[in-house]
């Protein structure tokens, strides 16, 4: 097992794996920028170091962080999710200098970090997806031709990476041309790679997701699905767990697709084959994500699998101590992911320093967050402030158990989806079940909520007005 471990990373995330590491006996070491000096994450692991310049370059710096790792004396590095994840010179780097890269081989996150080379994957061996392009579309025309001929509507897609940057969804001819270029540029600025493809859009879907685990003896299985429908411009801000959609045929089929095509990439460690689900009971496969998923912790909850452990024993060639047989899904578990932002503005991120921070808590309430009362919420990254995971015995106990938490979580001094997540499971149709990906921009009335205003929030306020009144 490893003596060392590198968390590449920052956040909830890192904390994440410094606590499985913490399990394991393995020391920690962080990186951290200038702005996230005072993190939780930072004084949690057992050695942490100053990265950048910069609050982002820092983290995408793969020599520098190799370098680091070399002299401190890490044996592998847990890239956790996001930044340099998914690249595969990173991978190759690690591998290079001796270090282990805790997640595939870089030739696996060459063919599956591509979401061309992945669909011809699948094709392949044969598992279903949607009509789309061959690869990238090099001209309007080109593309033009593909949509007439499967039909509107479609999606213009980023071939590279994934958070629903670059993608568009085109219902007409005079759509198409803006949302190639506005794609392009998106693509570019967040993945270094413009190259697009479109695909056939299927209307109302579920997004199912099933959480694989790969040894490197050959031996993969699935740890079920998670259902991650409920979402905000192609973004994810609620997954369940199992899906309340599925049957266990479906779920047998669609999981051993979703191994055949993991077996075909020779992909080992943890990853996540993702699927469009139709009206009609078909599966379509739209990417694999090598890497561990923000909602891992919905199946943690309801297999009692530590996903990240696993991860580490696989990187460190064990191989898996449990069969398929062995995996059974119990109750049921709500992830909501607390967000720096403003749903009532358009989602729009919010920055600046948490006044009251008070977590819930009870029977089956997870929280993996690193705020803190003061924290500063900086600008420079992901909005995610916190993940709370809600499992139940039944579907009706874990909603109206997650709604509880929800109402005792305190988290001011910033914008965040609270509000509009209790809201969620307050809806009649999401109480029922009733819910595709089209559910928030269906149900405009999640949007009309009134936050209340806490005693120091009324004073701050009342005195803000009483200088501003002065000053005039």
């Amino acid at each position: 097992m490893f003596k060392k471990i590198l968390v590449a990373n920052r956040g909830e995330i890192a904390m994440r794996v410094i606590r499985a590491c913490r399990e394991l006996d393995i020391a920690t070491a962080a990186i951290y920028a200038e702005c996230d000096a005072t993190g939780i994450y930072v004084k949690k692991a057992n050695e942490a170091y100053l990265v950048g310049p910069g609050p982002v370059q820092g983290f995408l710096d793969a020599q520098q962080i190799v370098g680091l790792a070399k002299r401190i004396g890490a044996d592998a590095i847990h890239p956790g999710y996001g930044f340099l994840a998914e690249n595969s010179d990173f991978a190759a780097l690690c591998q290079k200098a001796g270090i282990t890269f805790i997640g595939p081989s870089p030739e696996a996150l060459d063919l599956l970090g591509d979401k061309v080379k992945a669909k011809a994957l699948a094709k392949r061996v044969s598992v279903p997806v949607v009509p789309g392009t061959d690869g990238p579309v090099s001209s309007f025309e080109e593309a033009q031709a593909f949509c007439q001929t499967v039909g509107y509507p479609v999606m213009v897609k980023a071939s590279a990476g994934g958070g629903g940057r670059g993608l568009r969804v085109v219902r007409s001819d005079s759509e198409l041309r803006e949302a190639m270029e506005s794609g392009a540029r998106e693509a570019l600025a967040a993945f270094g790679n413009a190259d697009l493809f479109i695909e056939k859009f299927i209307e109302r879907p579920h997004h199912i997701e099933f959480q694989l685990l790969a040894d490197q003896h050959g031996y993969i299985i699935h740890l079920g699905e998670r259902d991650c429908s409920i979402q905000r411009r192609h973004q994810k801000i609620i997954e369940i767990g199992p899906s309340l959609t599925l049957t266990s045929r479906l779920r047998a089929e669609m999981g051993e697709a979703a191994i055949v095509l993991a077996r075909e990439a020779k992909f080992y460690n943890a990853g996540t084959v993702e699927f469009l689900l139709d009206q009609d009971g078909k599966f379509y496969f739209i990417e694999m994500n090598p890497r561990i998923q923000v909602e891992h912790t919905v199946t943690e909850q309801i297999t009692a699998v530590d996903i990240v452990q696993n991860q580490i024993w696989i990187a460190a060639g064990r191989p898996l101590i449990f069969g398929q047989h062995e995996v059974s899904l119990q109750g049921y578990a709500i992830q909501c992911r607390i967000n720096a932002e403003d749903p009532q503005n358009g989602f729009r991120p919010a920055s600046g320093k948490i006044s009251a921070y008070l977590s819930p808590g009870g029977v089956g309430v997870r929280i993996d967050g690193a705020v803190y009362k003061d924290y500063t919420v900086p600008i420079y990254y992901d909005a995610l402030l916190a993940k709370m995971t809600v499992r139940g015995r039944t579907w009706d106990e874990t909603v109206r158990r997650t709604h509880r938490s929800l109402e005792e979580f305190v988290l001011r001094g910033v914008k965040t989806t609270i509000p509009f997540m209790m809201k969620i499971m307050e809806d009649p149709d999401f109480r029922a079940g009733r819910f595709d990906t089209s559910f928030i921009e269906s149900h405009p009335q999640l949007y009309e909520y009134e936050e209340t205003m806490e005693p120091e929030d009324l004073v701050i306020a009342i005195s803000a007005a009483i200088a501003a009144h002065e000053g005039l």
